[in-house]
């Protein structure tokens, strides 16, 4: 994609976001993520595209969810605001819910 960095990877497509004990709501999401050599660590932020079930979740208060890619990738992510287009931001640091390449931080 033009204008992003070579160091940032990318997921597009389904997600199923797990809410609580478990309550999956399925949903289409674009999550985009990099290494941070300042902290050390893996920030990643997405959008998830408008479902009433994410917005009925997010409406009752619960933004902490675990995202679940269609190829078995998860990690722990949270809602943090609704877009104009009635979907959702999140974001999460450390590994992100699709595959990336392991970094070395000593290599430049």
């Amino acid at each position: 994609m033009s204008g992003m960095g070579d160091d940032e990877e990318e997921y597009e497509g389904p997600v199923t976001l797990v809410f609580g004990d478990d309550r999956p709501v399925e949903a289409e999401a674009h999550i985009a993520g990099h290494f941070d050599p300042l902290t050390g660590d893996y920030r990643w932020i997405g959008r998830i595209s408008a479902s009433p079930g994410v917005t009925a979740e997010y409406q009752a208060g619960n933004t902490a969810v675990l995202v679940r890619t269609a190829d078995g990738h998860e990690a722990s992510g949270t809602l943090t605001e609704t877009n104009p287009w009635g979907g959702h931001r999140l974001t999460g640091r450390g590994r992100p819910p699709f595959p990336v390449p392991e970094v070395d931080p000593a290599e430049d």
